[in-house]
């Protein structure tokens, strides 16, 4: 499927507006356009004209408006219009999964399941739609009920990072809109154009089904639009996905109006390998997690914390594995990963390296920048491992590329524990043991510190129905399954006297 003919199917043209709310754009600029280009081959995919603050704020107006209706609409039928989504995203899953890998560069598998990601989320929004669920609880004061219940929360502002493009944005939004929010995406500026075709195939779903215009909204624009959101007091809850430092600065703005954020950022992921572990486990999890999406996963494998007695093993099928990777276009289903955001990325990822080596480290499997034929973008490099300890500067930071930093341990299962936790950041963590008792203290309260713990699995492949995020500098977020629907929510307890008194909680008397 070529990208020009995907480009018309979601009607996205040469140069495309940055604003938009239903069907209607904001025409009124304040910078130069953003553009797009591939990863994979350096090509202008499009160009959007950033969204100005005049132009935010009408749509944010807009949003506000469309609340006080949709928050009316009964929530299954809320639900019904975002399972009409999924089947339009099952349609459209081969163009928009190929356009994902293409504006971002992930192989194309990796960017058709992202795609299933949305039709999952978006199915269990559909079941979670019937099943909005409060409590009810005895009263001390008889001839009284007492229940919680939940309400809409307003708009939920989205700001969603360039490795997943469209699913984490889905996360949010699918939750939201059952609960009877509406939603403000703010996009990558990396990733703009992916944003415009989910946009395009939202209005279309939402138009037939009378949606108000501003149940879904996108602005696309710079870090400036990020700050104006976190800032903005009419938006009670931003999830913001990306960097800890972006984290922090929204977190921030967020906490000084008293408002809600939802954060989901780095991640420092490790592997601990035990001596009873199977190597044929070991080896494709360590992997895939970590050259997977060119390592640019919050949930990149990044340390394998390996028992001194299966060390060498380890580091040898290591080896002999990498020698089989292939790099090149992430649409060639034959090429295992495919290139770094952009040129910035690349320079991270040689900083790294150097880092590391400067730091004590030792090369295992060399990395570096591929050039030639197939490489023109000046994105495409060699994943690598490199032997390392624990406290190095760099291993404690996370970079999003395709390094893996060998670690080894020669005490017991807690000194690998110890390892695996010592570093700012806790989103996914993983074991490789079949040792039943090694497993269990792993995910028992003196384990992993992490918000996902998986046995004999990677660290990343996270799915649908459990909740996703993580502690410490990760920012303690949850997104997508179990009870993360509550965060778009809010709370409220009622009490009801049924009874001909006024009895007092406590016991407390007050006579008039």
């Amino acid at each position: 499927m070529q990208i020009h003919h995907i480009l018309e199917r979601f009607g996205i043209q040469s140069s495309n507006p940055g604003g938009f709310y239903g069907t209607t754009a904001t025409l009124e600029l304040s910078s130069p356009e953003i553009v797009s280009s591939s990863p994979v081959d350096g090509n202008l995919i499009a160009s959007v004209k950033p969204i100005s603050e005049k132009g935010y704020h009408e749509i944010v107006e807009k949003s506000m408006e469309a609340f006080y209706e949709w928050r009316m609409v009964p929530a299954p039928k809320r639900g019904e219009v975002v399972r009409q989504l999924a089947e339009q995203l099952r349609l459209h899953k081969e163009a928009l999964g190929t356009l994902v890998s293409y504006e971002m560069g992930k192989s194309l598998q990796e960017g058709l399941g992202e795609v299933q990601e949305m039709i999952d989320i978006c199915d269990f929004a559909v079941g979670l739609s019937r099943q909005l669920y409060g409590l009810t609880m005895h009263s001390e004061r008889p001839g009284h009920r007492m229940y919680e219940q939940y309400h809409p929360l307003g708009i939920v502002g989205i700001i969603s990072a360039f490795n997943f493009p469209v699913a984490v944005w889905n996360w949010n939004s699918a939750l939201a809109w059952v609960c009877g929010d509406v939603c403000v995406w703010k996009p990558s500026e990396k990733t703009p154009i992916t944003a415009l075709a989910c946009q395009y195939i939202t209005n279309e779903v939402f138009k037939k089904n009378g949606v108000p215009e501003g149940v879904s909204s996108l602005v696309i624009g710079g870090p400036e639009v990020g700050k104006l959101m976190a800032s903005d007091v009419r938006i009670p809850l931003i999830s913001a996905t990306g960097s800890t430092r972006m984290g922090k600065s929204v977190g921030a703005a967020v906490g000084a109006r008293l408002g809600r954020s939802l954060l989901e950022l780095g991640g420092n992921n490790a592997i601990i390998i035990t001596p009873s572990a199977d190597l044929k486990m070991v080896v494709p999890g360590a992997v895939f997690g970590a050259v997977g999406t060119a390592g640019q996963r919050c949930t990149s494998t990044r340390r394998l914390i390996i028992h001194e007695s299966v060390y060498d093993l380890v580091k040898d099928a290591l080896k002999k594995a990498y020698t089989q990777l292939r790099i090149g276009n992430p649409l060639d289903a034959s090429n295992h990963l495919g290139p770094l955001i952009d040129s910035d990325a690349v320079v991270a990822y040689s900083n790294a390296i150097s880092q590391a080596l400067d730091q004590g480290g030792s090369m295992v499997v060399e990395g570096g920048v591929l050039s030639g034929k197939g490489y023109e973008s000046g994105c495409y490099v060699k994943p690598c491992i490199i032997e390392a300890e624990n406290h190095y500067d760099i291993v404690q930071h996370e970079t999003f590329a395709p390094i893996l930093y060998l670690i080894k341990y020669s005490g017991d299962l807690h000194q690998a524990v110890t390892i695996q936790n010592r570093v700012p950041q806790g989103l996914s963590s993983a074991i490789m043991t079949n040792n039943l008792k090694d497993s269990e203290i792993f995910l028992s309260h003196a384990g992993s510190d992490c918000g996902i713990a998986n046995v004999n699995i990677g660290t990343s492949g996270a799915e649908i129905g459990g909740a996703f995020g993580g502690e410490k500098e990760t920012g303690g977020g949850r997104e997508s399954g179990s009870d993360s629907w509550k965060i778009y929510m809010r709370r409220q307890t009622n009490t009801i006297n049924y009874s001909d008194n006024l009895p007092l909680a406590q016991g407390i008397k007050f006579d008039v």
